[in-house]
């Protein structure tokens, strides 16, 4: 099969050329595959990563290529794996040789030997994966598809080039790799690739946490990450990975009372919340925001089925997820964690006349990131009663709404004492102690009361007063 002509003109039209020119002078047969190739045929322009076999050293044509590229920068070269990259004009080139591969079971690191096109294109991961087009002088251009990468592609369907169970059990990161790509692409993985994903799902730990995680990444930024975590949770990778999302999953009944099915609804929201929102964290927190519910589950017979204080407890949880997929423990944990403990906290406020001093409470507590969690209760709505998602969303429109109305006023998202402890001890002549904070802490829910505004004046005349009334005395000091 032949490419269309403007296969090589769509990138650069002098790069493929450049790598030819290059691959013919050292006597190196070369090819395009990968990535580049598949997303070509999707229509997916793919204008960063372009991957060349070599058959025999990919090293000996990275340095060929560089030096016919004009602003080639220097080549970078792995010698542990056999491969080399160049970067031009921000495209990263990498170049491997042809190789064929052998695995041992305590390790997906392979053991590898130099091999033909046939070789290389046996070890791939999906049949279209495997796709190659010849960048050799007497066929430029001729693609290679031994595996009917192309029909797969058309019927969108994700199958291995060899055996699905000796595929994953040699490299089990291909397992989260179908399952992010059928995320990723819309496509289904083929039922024989499914059930070895299912039987060989043990195989996952001697993936790095790492790998584990970038997968998992990956999925989670896709438009419908719903679909990747359905695929996780069925073939049994999930539990293995989050099992803190399986835990949600089913209905208990008793007495007739029922509760919802909290996986689907956590898929819900995460698919609902990347409608609206690319903040990767927020999304980690949409995943995440009901985790607490499987250990505080209780029935009782007056009330049926509660989950009290999930919010406190899902956050807690987090610090343990986070540090068992090697995630960092950072500013970034602490956001997700907020984000987990304040969920309900919209929600109840916009069940109720929306008070002024609860939205200031609600703004200073969330500080900067009070849009987030809004977007994120919003997310939360998946009710299938019209005229209850519709109250809902008109409640929270009113609730944002009066947000951007008192921060305007009180200026709450920073919010910073007017009156400083510096303030406190030179008015009052004390050293460091108590009474500072006490005065500090009462000017402070006197703001969010609205009893007085967010100003130095207003907040230091309320500093005389809760002085006074706790024995304090000027010191004679004018400010």
């Amino acid at each position: 099969m032949q490419l269309r002509n403007d296969f090589f003109d769509y990138l650069d039209p002098t790069l493929f050329k450049v790598i030819s020119e290059a691959a013919h002078e050292s006597c190196i047969e070369t090819y395009l595959i990968g990535g580049f190739v598949r997303d070509y045929f999707l229509n997916r322009k793919n204008k960063k990563d372009i991957d060349i076999v070599a058959i025999g050293s990919g090293i000996k044509l990275a340095k060929a290529v560089q030096k016919k590229l004009k602003g080639a920068k220097p080549v970078k070269i792995f010698k542990t794996f056999g491969t080399a990259m160049v970067n031009w004009n921000e495209i990263d080139i990498e170049f491997v040789g042809s190789r064929k591969e052998s695995y041992s079971k305590e390790s997906r690191n392979p053991k590898i030997k130099p091999g033909t096109l046939k070789d290389d294109q046996n070890r791939r991961d999906f049949s279209i994966n495997a796709l190659a087009i010849s960048l050799n002088k007497g066929d430029f251009g001729a693609l290679i598809d031994p595996f009917n990468g192309i029909s797969d592609l058309k019927h969108k369907i994700l199958r291995t080039p060899l055996n699905p169970n000796l595929t994953y059990s040699d490299d089990p990161l291909r397992m989260l790799r179908a399952i992010r790509f059928a995320s990723e692409l819309n496509f289904e993985i083929e039922q024989k690739s499914l059930s070895a994903i299912a039987n060989n799902v043990d195989r996952i730990s001697i993936v790095s946490k790492e790998r584990i995680l970038d997968e998992l990444t990956k999925i989670l930024s896709n438009k419908k990450p719903s679909t990747g975590f359905i695929l996780l949770e069925k073939t049994g990778l999930l539990q293995l990975i989050l099992p803190e999302l399986t835990a949600l999953k089913g209905i208990d009944e008793i007495e007739g009372k029922k509760h919802k099915d909290n996986f689907f609804h956590t898929l819900e929201v995460v698919d609902n919340l990347c409608s609206k929102s690319n903040n990767l964290w927020l999304r980690w927190a949409a995943l995440l925001h009901d985790i607490g519910k499987a250990p505080t589950k209780q029935f009782k017979a007056s009330t049926g089925w509660t989950f009290h204080n999930h919010e406190l407890v899902g956050s807690k949880m987090v610090y343990k997820i986070f540090k068992r997929l090697k995630m960092q423990l950072n500013s970034k944990m602490k956001y997700v964690q907020k984000m987990i403990l304040m969920s309900s906290r919209p929600i109840i406020i916009s069940k109720d006349n929306v008070t002024d001093s609860a939205i200031r409470r609600l703004i200073f507590d969330a500080g900067p990131f009070i849009d987030d969690l809004i977007t994120l209760c919003e997310a939360d709505i998946t009710t299938k009663n019209l005229k209850r998602f519709e109250l809902y969303h008109n409640n929270f429109k009113i609730v944002r709404e009066k947000i951007v109305a008192i921060e305007e006023k009180d200026r709450l998202r920073n919010f910073q004492p007017p009156v400083s402890g510096e303030v406190i001890m030179k008015y009052f002549g004390l050293n460091p102690s108590p009474e500072i904070g006490v005065i500090k802490e009462s000017i402070k829910e006197s703001i969010l009361e609205g009893e007085i505004p967010n100003e130095f004046e207003a907040a230091f005349e309320k500093m005389k007063q809760v002085g006074k009334k706790i024995g304090l005395k000027s010191n004679g000091e004018t400010l």
